[in-house]
């Protein structure tokens, strides 16, 4: 967080126009990379890439969906993109797990890796029971699957939850000021923020609810089954149905909102019991139950954590003379919902000291 702070506050030195898009990007993915793989991370791998074709393709109209006799023919050529794509994320797995292979003889070395790869790969191949050779506890094909769910998960999701909610700051300078107002009462000017600042940022809470309502990471949850016959609300769903969660117009609808559902307006959470946490379905970006998101602690601790630092450490300026109301906020559908383009702003270093 250090570096990311230094390297704006670099740009802001040069008077130059900063991408945040992929400065933010850069930075979580060194975030994420370490907490999943330690130490072995290499700094020369780039996930990105990968994963937002990825996402696309999970998202991408396909017309097989609909005529499934076309599937066999590929006509768009999604499953020939895909194949490269999962290629591509195997190859780096694989190399990943070869050099843990290759260096397991310094087990004291390997014993003090606490990170989510090596207490996997601790479990690679060992039997559950002794006695028999064929059923191990996790085997390499597992392990893999397992990391693309959470480079997947983490990467893009967290990066595009952090634009969505600086581009709205941006656009409205009002929240922007207030937020600022607050970082400098809790933490005032002569330090960055810290982690054990965030509990005290109520202001932020209400601006990162009100970010997730009107911009949920992924606009339709993971799918659900139903498993018998049910009717809600009048609407029969029969067993075995598919179930997508339309979060995007859950967090918009008028009925649940009032009219002033379309604006970005934190302070409607002012006072209010509702989180995040999927206790309360008017606002369930993170699922709910137990197929909610494992790593929304992690994810949450990260986006407001880069946010404060952000907004308190510098101050904001669209290039070109933009005004906020003319910030392109185009979305790019897919499995996840991104910025189409990227957020560019000019930043001020504004801490003293």
């Amino acid at each position: 967080m250090v570096s990311l702070v230094e390297s704006v506050r670099k740009t802001a030195t040069e008077a130059k126009t900063l991408n945040i898009s992929q400065q933010v990007g850069k930075a979580v993915e060194v975030i994420m990379s370490r907490v999943i793989f330690g130490p072995c991370m290499d700094d020369e791998i780039e996930f990105k890439p990968l994963i937002e074709e990825a996402l696309y393709l999970g998202g991408v109209f396909n017309m097989s969906d609909y005529v499934p006799f076309l599937a066999r023919l590929d006509l768009q050529g999604l499953k020939r993109r895909l194949k490269r794509t999962t290629n591509g994320l195997h190859a780096i797995f694989d190399k990943l797990i070869d050099k843990h292979e290759q260096g397991s003889t310094n087990t004291e070395e390997q014993k003090s890796y606490t990170d989510f790869f090596h207490v996997m790969i601790s479990l690679l191949n060992k039997q559950m029971n002794p006695t028999d050779k064929e059923q191990y506890i996790i085997g390499r094909e597992n392990i893999k699957a397992i990391l693309a769910d959470m480079v997947a998960a983490s990467f893009d999701t967290t990066t595009t939850a952090i634009e969505w909610t600086l581009s709205e700051l941006l656009r409205h300078p009002r929240v922007m000021t207030g937020l600022q107002q607050e970082l400098e009462t809790v933490v005032r000017r002569n330090r960055m923020v810290e982690e054990s600042d965030i509990p005290k940022l109520t202001y932020l809470g209400m601006v990162v609810k009100e970010s997730f309502r009107l911009h949920p990471v992924a606009p339709l949850l993971v799918p659900h089954e139903s498993t018998e016959d049910i009717t809600v609300n009048g609407y029969f769903i029969p067993k075995k149905s598919r179930i997508l969660v339309n979060t995007w117009s859950m967090g918009r609808d008028p009925k649940v909102w009032s009219d002033n559902a379309g604006e970005f307006f934190p302070e409607r959470f002012e006072d209010s019991s509702i989180d995040l946490r999927g206790h309360d379905f008017q606002l369930i970006p993170f699922g709910a139950g137990r197929r909610g998101c494992p790593g929304m602690k992690l994810g949450l601790t990260t986006m407001r954590l880069f946010i404060a630092q952000l907004v308190h450490c510098f101050d904001w300026e669209l290039p070109d003379a933009m005004l906020p109301n003319q910030l392109d906020m185009t979305e790019k559908f897919g499995l996840s919902l991104p910025r189409a383009k990227h957020l560019f702003a000019k930043p001020t270093y504004r801490l003293v000291g």
